[in-house]
């Protein structure tokens, strides 16, 4: 009897060797458990960890994960009506609570160094039918890779990515703190901050960088650089190039290990973007990202005299600042990532772009003859989901590529000019996905649907709370 794989043709050649090859890797490593995730619609790892001796069954007929978790907002509450006929994908389609499967992409092994008797594989998503399940947002980015790939380009992106490490003083593990989200831990910091490039603050945090980099190196990540931020317990870590997926699924095993391997310290990381505590500085996600010739290997961002970057660039960044108010939902999905857009805070509020300037939305690093000339995209908060981020901007790009877009002048004063706004907050990056006609085109009305129903959820429920600040204000004055 033929296995799932082999019935809908999911693997080539090439992947069923790489596939038969992992099963003696593994074996030879002396691994006891594999965990195979996927990434969940707000960029999250779930999964199920398997003993070693089913890894050929998963890898042939994938695993069976509930359908309801690509239903859920950010408190793990279903916000679709499951137990009717059909929820918007069509009928029988991620209805019931019923399966999908998880395929494992044997290129994603690894084994995770914290626990090393532990391999891990990310998987796409199938329906039983052998469908690509219309979520997975894995297959969204490899779907539009193909797109750029089938016009002779490769992406390549860089990824610098700020995030906060914290001590914890109470984990907030009584029963009474569980809930859906349960009680945040209590913290208290790692170091005082405001010492930017300190080698005194590196000093005081030297024991989680080298943790964080020895694990990196463990996993193979790609990693470039470990910096001091600015605010209090922040950090940054960039990352060097690498082309295609690569990245996107570098991105989510490196929070994922970056959380797993602080709590086993004591310690909290979070890559929320502005934790609440006073003067906290927000932590953004820069995504350099230059085209090269599939065939030559060619840079094709670098410019000619006297250009900023070359034409094809030009066009990249028309599309990507045309398409920015309504691509915001994938670069910032959630509700704390818009308290960072603020001006003369080295963080973007308008749609536009500069040579070299860290206000504005758009950075362009480029020069004739410079090997690595990219642009720099600052608009992104470290929560985003990694595959529907690269998507739009791939999406957002491309369409500036076939329309022969041209950007606006750069900038030199990005908070003081009259470039459209970016969205305010969640609700208008919901909106303003939710009436995209581009995005409609591009990724399906079902897609757009089910994306801003989910984040609407999440924004309600945030706008049902009686916040600090409202009983501050009015408690004694009313």
């Amino acid at each position: 009897m033929t296995s799932f794989v082999q019935r809908h043709g999911l693997r080539g050649q090439a992947e069923q060797d790489a596939a038969t090859d992992l099963l003696r890797r593994v074996e030879a490593a002396g691994i006891e458990v594999v965990r195979i995730s996927f990434v969940d619609q707000h960029g999250v790892l779930r999964g199920k960890t398997l003993m070693a001796d089913r890894l050929k069954a998963a890898l042939e007929d994938g695993v069976a994960m509930t359908s309801t978790l690509l239903l859920k907002d950010t408190s793990h509450r279903t916000v679709y009506p499951v137990w009717q006929e059909d929820i918007g994908f069509g009928r029988g389609q991620l209805t019931g609570a019923g399966d999908v499967l998880m395929v494992p992409d044997p290129a994603t092994f690894r084994v995770l160094p914290w626990s090393p008797r532990n391999g891990w594989l990310l998987a796409d998503l199938y329906l039983p039918n052998g469908e690509s399940a219309p979520v997975c947002s894995r297959t969204r980015l490899r779907d539009a890779l193909g797109r750029l790939h089938a016009r002779g380009f490769e992406i390549v992106t860089g990824l610098e990515i700020e995030f906060h490490v914290f001590r914890v003083t109470d984990p907030k593990l009584a029963l009474e703190d569980a809930g859906q989200p349960g009680a945040p831990p209590e913290t208290a910091l790692m170091a005082q901050g405001y010492q930017y490039l300190s080698e005194q603050r590196y000093d005081e945090l030297e024991a989680v960088f080298d943790l964080l980099r020895q694990n990196c190196v463990g996993l193979g990540l790609p990693l470039a650089s470990l910096e001091i931020e600015f605010g209090p317990s922040q950090i940054e870590v960039t990352f060097n190039p690498a082309s295609g997926m690569a990245h996107a699924d570098n991105m989510v095993l490196f929070r994922s290990m970056v959380k797993q391997v602080c709590r086993r310290q004591g310690w909290h990381a979070t890559f929320m973007c502005r934790p609440r505590f006073d003067d906290a500085m927000a932590s953004g996600w820069h995504l350099h990202q230059s085209l090269i010739s599939k065939d030559s290997g060619r840079n094709l961002f670098m410019p000619a005299p006297e250009e900023p970057i070359s034409r094809l660039g030009q066009q990249w960044i028309a599309g990507i600042l045309e398409h920015a108010g309504e691509s915001c939902l994938f670069s910032t999905p959630t509700v704390n990532g818009y308290k960072r857009y603020r001006p003369f805070a080295l963080a973007p509020d308008r749609i536009q772009w500069g040579r070299d300037n860290k206000g504005a939305m758009v950075r362009v690093l480029a020069a004739e003859g410079y090997q690595d000339s990219r642009i720099e995209n600052r608009i992104g908060e470290p929560a985003a989901n990694p595959y529907l981020y690269f998507t739009s901007q791939i999406l957002s790009g491309l369409d500036g590529i076939e329309r022969d877009l041209a950007p606006p002048p750069p900038v030199e004063r990005p908070y003081e000019n009259d470039a459209a706004a970016l969205p305010k907050n969640l609700m208008e990056a919901i909106v303003a996905l939710k009436q995209s006609a581009f995005y409609r085109a591009e990724m399906g009305d079902s897609f757009v649907d089910y994306l801003t129903r989910i984040k609407t959820a999440e924004w309600e429920r945030y706008m049902a709370v009686v916040s600090e600040w409202e009983e501050r204000e009015y408690f004694s004055l009313f």
